[in-house]
């Protein structure tokens, strides 16, 4: 039973699925253009309709596939999504007269939308065009003050239109609109951590059946949790590999060993360091870096496969994400690709292994909700996420020796600044990042030419979307400081305050 949101380009989307979990019910994006047997592979108690940068007037303009609103399902159309229900159920929708964007507030609401909601309530709106003629027999369920039509429903109490977008933190009252839509529908609300872990060991027994399954580890919270959830499903049949691509941010080697090897694994670890360094000398593309680092993986885990003899090893095992998923090929029409992932794109087309991805479909925090069950370590469990291609998508250009012992120093200032002023646990992510750029300086009487760092500190929930953090202006000052007096090659420190969007968490 799942929630399935059908995706029309909104950057809003990855969202509305994260919300829906929240509420504790299964939801799953799809493309906007989804054929009705795609859509019914996913059993969906309802139907989300996403926002978009379309117009429903528009020739091309995307729209759900023949048959699928007549189905029945309970369904809500959100800003595009609302403007097609109307559109297709006989209404009328034009250009307004101006873009409404930004807060606004519903100063008539009503039915069980709605419910439990009392006074004027603040929505965030982003839209061109407007409801102006309802399909017949629908009525209007809130209104602002620039716009008479920012809430329809249909007259069978299961379909709705809200012109705004609940999933927003900037609609502070829009979960409660939200989970009043799923209470309509009948969904169900058992989208727990317990339930998916049980889910994930039946799947991944039935899948894997009696092949083995070589799991490459990072250290990572998710690489981690995957190692002991790999572990009950399916015990001795794993082999564990952690590689040292030489990559990797300071002593980072040693801590990952030694965390790891209390967990009971069956793990090697394998130094591959010139490797990969050789195969990256002369790529400055971000997107050949990753699809470098992805192929030479594959490669370090063919040959241990083949050097431990393990016989029917068919399973190549990754901690892949669902944001990881859908920011390397949109989900919708009008979606872009932000990036690729190792993890993803960046896989060579002769891979010898099938791949094992159980947590494709899942956020961040709810790996962390799995890890607490299955008892990994807080310190893992509770760790920043790492890039896979590590400190190679952190020097932006070619990746070199001498940039890696730069930034592995001035990262390991940045990073043990923040656990000594007790901030490492009030962001969710911390990088340096070393830029190509370099800035004239001067060291006591002379002259400098030194490179430009940037710091970079977020806060975020479901990590789709991040706020820059607000770290103080007294530590910003002493890291900069430690940075430029004991990295020399560094002459200039800057802090981004880019949030996400329009930015990405990392620079690459």
């Amino acid at each position: 039973m799942s929630v399935v949101i059908l995706d029309y380009g909104s950057q809003y989307t990855r969202l509305i699925a994260r919300r829906i979990r929240e509420l504790r019910a299964y939801s799953v994006i799809l493309p906007g253009t989804a054929s009705l047997e795609r859509i019914k592979a996913e059993n969906p108690q309802a139907l989300i309709l996403s926002g978009g940068p379309a117009s429903v007037f528009d020739p091309g303009s995307p729209r759900p596939a023949p048959g699928v609103l007549e189905q029945g399902w309970p369904t809500l159309g959100i800003c595009y999504g609302m403007q097609y229900l109307s559109q297709h159920y006989g209404g009328q929708v034009e250009r307004a007269g101006r873009r409404e964007y930004g807060k606004a507030s519903l100063e008539f609401h009503t039915g069980p939308l709605f419910a439990g909601l009392q006074g004027e309530l603040q929505m965030w709106m982003s839209h061109s065009d407007a409801v102006t003629v309802l399909p017949e027999g629908w009525s209007i369920i809130a209104r602002t003050h620039e716009n008479p039509v920012a809430g329809i429903a249909a007259p069978d109490g299961r379909t709705f239109g809200v012109q705004f977008h609940p999933e927003v933190v900037h609609s502070p009252k829009g979960m409660q609109v939200l989970e009043n839509f799923l209470s309509l529908a009948g969904v169900a609300r058992d989208w727990t951590a317990q339930h998916t872990l049980e889910n994930l060991i039946a799947e991944i027994r039935s899948k894997v059946g009696d092949d083995r399954v070589i799991l490459g580890v990072s250290g990572g919270v998710d690489s981690s949790t995957l190692a002991l959830l790999l572990s009950h499903a399916i015990g001795d049949k794993l082999t564990a590999v952690f590689v040292d691509h030489g990559l990797l941010r300071l002593g980072e080697r040693l801590e990952v060993e030694q965390a790891l090897r209390p967990l009971g694994r069956a793990l090697r670890v394998v130094d591959a360091s010139e490797q990969f360094l050789s195969a990256l000398q002369g790529v400055a593309d971000p997107e050949q870096k990753r699809k470098v680092v992805g192929r030479e993986f594959v490669r370090v885990f063919e040959r241990e496969a083949r050097q431990l003899s393990v016989q029917g090893c068919r399973w190549l095992a990754q901690g892949t994400l669902y944001p990881d998923v859908i920011e390397s090929a949109g989900s919708g029409e009008g979606s872009a690709n932000i990036k690729s992932h190792h993890n993803v794109g960046g896989l060579p087309d002769d891979l010898e292994f099938q791949l094992l991805e159980p947590f494709r479909y899942l956020f961040k925090d709810e790996v962390r909700e799995l890890a607490l069950l299955l008892g990994l370590p807080e310190p893992i469990r509770m760790r920043h996420p790492f890039p896979g291609p590590g400190l190679a998508i952190r020097i932006l250009g070619e990746v070199t020796p001498q940039k890696l012992d730069i930034l592995r120093q001035a990262d390991d200032i940045f990073i043990s600044g923040l656990r000594d002023w007790n901030l490492y646990d009030q962001v969710s992510q911390a990088a340096a990042i070393l830029t190509p750029i370099q800035s004239v300086g001067v060291i006591g009487d002379e002259r400098s030419y030194g490179y430009v760092l940037g710091l970079r500190a977020v806060s975020t929930l479901d990590f789709m979307t991040a706020d820059w953090a607000r770290l103080p202006l007294d530590f910003l000052d002493e890291i900069a400081r430690k940075i430029t007096r004991q990295v020399p090659e560094v002459g200039r420190v800057v802090y981004d305050i880019t949030s996400k969007p329009p930015a990405t968490i990392e620079w690459e």
